[in-house]
């Protein structure tokens, strides 16, 4: 915890199954299936023991499965998808014989009644359990129960291998988990229906006799050569395994599990400790492009460093979380305020976007010319930006030129300019064909058009939804056939799993899948992953270099730039000398959520904002406390604030000469899919029903304001609030997003002056939700800073500073342009203030006359700079001209329309201060989609 300034001391969601089962020390491979509802006998030849799946089953996953009660910890998930059929058998041939116990786990999750589904469980000719019924014998839909039998096993000589039986009587048998464990108590198998490779016939794993050199293992040799050789090693079983998020181990080739899933948004998540950087909203705040950029060379260090220790630790093998493939950043447009994952991205506008996600994407994957630090992806791909609840099915429809002009344009400078490793495809369709699925998408843009060559991966769970719930394909083995064709090369999830039964059927050829192989593999050979220890430059990073104080520091100095600073009469900065009483109010002072956001690493020595002002206060000035209000109430009333929170309040206030309220809402609101904030009132599975700050912290500004002291509004927020009372009457508000492991330190020095804030809007903050379009509409028409028709609370670009900026002295190295030239635009900023400070300058531009509709005006270019008190600073931007660019339906291809333009210069979208024109020749400049 901080100390007060001055003072003694100081300093300051649904994963997967596992591929690779290890028990005793034993790697157990996976379970084998059949085609789906047909009959074969498959098996695993290279699994010890083996077993094998014969007869008439599926492979199903429940649609919309139940929360499932009973299981052990961690477990759930494994009931949501079953082996099921008429009559089928699980036979593990080569056992040792010798007593065992047989432990068969069960879920009812498709009847909600008693009688419904019953059948017979057998081993050899003993009956283990005779008609079954999940329901009765479990209590309820959704819960777990375990037939378990001890099976006294005296080898396959007298009665062949130990055979389990499943017969059914009313519609089908089933099972959901497996395990034998031997006398000793230890799992000797233990399989998860949600871990099964689908079709796994002998040929299938059959590895390739393959001589000659083994070029993969050399690093001398081109990546391109290496990657080829080890494909062409591979058996098409193998090749499958590669083929997921979590992929197993190849022993006989030496080369470790892998496990592509990885998260690292705003620092490295979900892998214990590191440093915790402002969310990505906060980010781009900041507009500070080599800040950023910083701020991912340090994740790319914390990364490599994490990878280097736990590798070592784990025999060469990668878990999930603990990669280098991460799946950051989030270039998806903040459209509509409404949706929760918005505080994930870097706002509404695409330029902005594509600037802060290229030098994002950059910092992380480092400028080794032959060697990538940390992988990033860009996601998710294409036209995905809510709602959260029905991101499974929706089809997104936007306009050509929408899609064009705004949801395509930054994830194409994260291809072209950020050379991104990766890209992440979307839950929802586009246009009628789900994302993952879309060759349009994936193929004709992404591969053809952008010339991208990394690797591109589902979102968690949606290949699955191409079938299930998009209803695009009827079968599992269609869905993985669609997806790899269109070019979707990784599954996150097991859904590819059924690959070998899409190749038996002839829906994908064997081809098809090493071309997604090649690019899978590349990523891992791009990574130096396949070479000697010690034979790329970032083998030797130690765990030291994980969350140091350097990293700490750029932690602050990112949070302090991405202040806004929205609302200010005067009474901010806080002056030290007239306020010795203070009264910090609301649930978000002390709150960890609330600097954290979500996706994100555990911060070693967070500093909250109530911690953050007492420190900064320092040791002269009283400061207490009191909650006030929940952030929101549940929509069914049932928890009701006690009203001596209120009182509590209340009394501190009076008691102090100035109140800070710290309030919004934080990431248990807002986020991805959650259904936990759906109970409260105005949220709905993550996303936000309605924009206006929560009426009863509303209300309690209003009592605060009631008791005649000056109070300043903290507000944290992945998106944009409409506070309109709160803006009318209130004489200062900050906006403080989720501001990180030193957010709290960053707010103090922002309200009492020890920093001059300038972090300007990367979204629009409307007045009302009524001010919106219906969310689920993805046309731009009156939506963003580019569209919108009424007036906002505060604009895009908006942010104040405690000095002042005047622009003048702008001049244009020409007049007139053609299509292919450079704007070059020189101003002057003058700080005609009493103190140092940073000045966001923002460059728009207008079609003064155009044949076709126009955004009102579009940012094409910006900079923060940092000016002295009462000095003047020169600042000179070249904008190509072809950054003009429109979309033409007619012609298939971006031009630049002829004509009279204008750069509009200024501090907001709504604070132009100079404006300067310029023609475009007659000529228009007209490309390819894409270029």
């Amino acid at each position: 915890m901080l100390q007060p300034k001055n003072s003694a001391g100081g300093g300051l969601p649904e994963k997967p199954g596992g591929a690779l089962l290890k028990a005793s020390g034993l790697a157990l491979c996976l379970l084998a299936a059949s085609a789906l509802a047909g009959r074969a006998d498959e098996l695993c030849s290279s699994c010890d023991p083996q077993v094998i799946v014969s007869g008439e089953f599926d492979l199903a996953r429940t649609p919309n499965p139940p929360a499932v009660t009973g299981a052990a910890p961690g477990d759930a998930a494994a009931f949501q998808q079953e082996i099921s059929g008429k009559h089928f058998s699980l036979v593990l041939p080569h056992l040792t014989p010798g007593r065992y116990t047989a432990v068969i786990g069960l879920a009812e999750t498709l009847f909600d009644h008693a009688g419904a589904r019953i059948f017979d469980i057998s081993c050899g000719n003993r009956l283990l359990a005779g008609n079954l019924d999940i329901f009765a014998l479990s209590g309820g839909f959704g819960k777990a129960c375990f037939i378990t039998n001890q099976i006294d096993f005296s080898g396959e000589a007298q009665h062949g291998p130990l055979t389990f039986s499943f017969s059914a009587r009313v519609n089908d048998a089933k099972f959901n988990t497996f395990e034998l464990r031997n006398a000793a108590g230890q799992p000797v198998v233990a399989r998860h229906a949600a871990d099964l490779i689908d079709s796994f016939d002998a040929s299938a794993m059959q590895a390739p006799v393959v001589t000659g050199p083994e070029i993969w293992r050399d690093p001398s040799q081109a990546i391109d050569a290496r990657v080829h050789d080890l494909v062409r090693r591979l058996s098409l079983a193998e090749k499958v395994r590669q083929l997921g998020n979590n992929t197993p181990a190849i022993p006989r080739l030496g080369i470790p599990a892998y496990n592509y899933w990885n998260e690292a948004l705003h620092g490295v998540a979900r892998a214990g400790v590191a440093t915790v950087f402002p969310q990505a909203i906060g980010a781009a705040a900041t507009w500070d492009v080599p800040l950023i950029h910083s701020e991912a060379q340090v994740i790319s260090i914390e990364a490599r460093a994490k990878y280097n220790d736990y590798v070592r630790a784990h025999d060469g093998n990668a878990d999930e979380y603990h990669g280098l493939t991460f799946w950051s950043p989030n270039l998806n447009i903040f459209r509509d305020p409404r949706w929760g994952r918005g505080q994930e991205t870097y706002g509404e506008d695409t330029f902005l976007t594509g600037s802060i996600g290229v030098a994002f994407i950059r910092g992380l994957q480092g400028d080794d010319p032959e060697y990538i630090r940390a992988m990033a992806c860009a996601k998710h791909f294409a036209v995905h930006s809510g709602p959260e609840p029905t991101r499974h099915q929706f089809d997104a429809e936007p306009s050509e030129r929408d899609l064009y002009e705004t949801y395509l344009p930054h994830f194409e400078m994260a291809v072209r300019e950020g050379h991104v490793g990766g890209v992440m495809g979307s839950y929802n369709s586009v246009l009628g064909v789900p994302a993952c699925a879309s060759s349009f998408l994936l193929g004709d843009i992404l591969r053809k058009q952008w010339g991208f060559d990394g690797y591109i991966v589902s979102d968690c769970g949606a290949i699955n939804d191409v079938f299930a719930h998009h209803k695009y394909v009827a079968t599992p083995e269609e869905a993985a056939a669609v997806t790899i064709k269109a070019g979707c090369d990784i599954c996150c999830g097991n859904d590819y799993n059924a690959l070998t039964r899409s190749v038996k059927r002839g829906l994908v050829s064997p081809p098809e899948i090493d071309g997604a192989l090649t690019y899978v593999l590349k990523t891992r050979f791009r990574l130096g992953l396949f070479n000697p220890p010690g034979q790329q430059p970032f083998t030797q990073y130690p765990i030291t270099q994980n969350d140091t104080p350097a990293h700490e520091a750029l932690a602050l100095s990112v949070a302090r730039e991405s202040m806004v600073l929205l609302k200010n009469n005067g009474l901010l900065p806080l002056n030290r000398a007239k306020f010795k009483r203070i009264a910090v109010i609301g649930m978000n002072a002390g709150s960890l959520d609330a600097l954290v956001g979500n996706y994100n690493g555990t911060p070693a020595r967070p500093v909250t904002i109530l911690d953050g002002i007492k420190y900064v206060a320092g040791t002269n000035i009283a400061v207490t406390y009191a909650p006030g209000c929940p952030l929101a109430l549940h929509q069914n009333g049932s928890d009701q604030p006690d009203p001596s929170l209120l009182k509590d309040a209340i009394a501190a206030a009076k008691a102090a000469e100035v109140v800070i309220y710290v309030g919004g809402i934080d990431a248990r609101l807002e986020g991805e899919e959650s259904a936990d904030a759906s109970t409260c009132d105005g949220f709905k599975g993550g996303d936000r029903t309605r924009i206006e700050l929560p009426p009863g912290q509303t209300e309690l500004l209003q009592a605060l304001v009631a008791t005649g002291k000056p109070v300043v509004f903290v507000n944290c927020s992945g998106s944009a609030i409409a506070m309109p009372w709160a803006a009318k009457n209130l004489p200062a508000i900050v906006q403080a997003w989720y501001p990180g492991e030193q957010g709290g330190r960053a707010v103090g020095e922002v309200l009492f002056g020890d920093y001059n804030p300038a972090g300007r809007l990367p979204v629009t903050f409307y007045n009302a939700t009524t001010d919106l379009p219906a969310f689920e509409d993805y046309a731009m028409t009156n939506r963003t800073y580019r569209f919108f028709n009424g007036q906002p609370e505060f604009a895009f670009g908006h942010g104040l500073s405690y000095t002042k900026f005047t622009y003048q002295n702008a001049g244009l190295n020409e007049s007139n342009y053609k299509p292919a030239d450079t704007v070059r635009l020189v101003f002057e900023l003058k700080n005609s203030g009493g103190r140092e400070g940073d000045e966001v300058a923002q460059v728009y531009f207008r079609h003064v006359h155009s044949a076709v509709p126009q955004p009102k005006l579009a940012l094409c270019a910006f900079t923060r700079v940092h000016v002295a008190a009462r000095q003047a600073a020169s600042v000179t931007l070249d904008i190509p001209v072809a950054q003009f660019r429109q979309w033409d339906p007619a012609s298939k291809q971006y031009v630049v329309e002829s004509g009279k333009y204008e750069l509009l210069v200024g501090a907001a979208s709504d604070d132009i201060r100079l404006r300067l024109p310029l023609k475009i020749a007659a000529a228009e400049l007209k490309v390819a989609a894409g270029k």
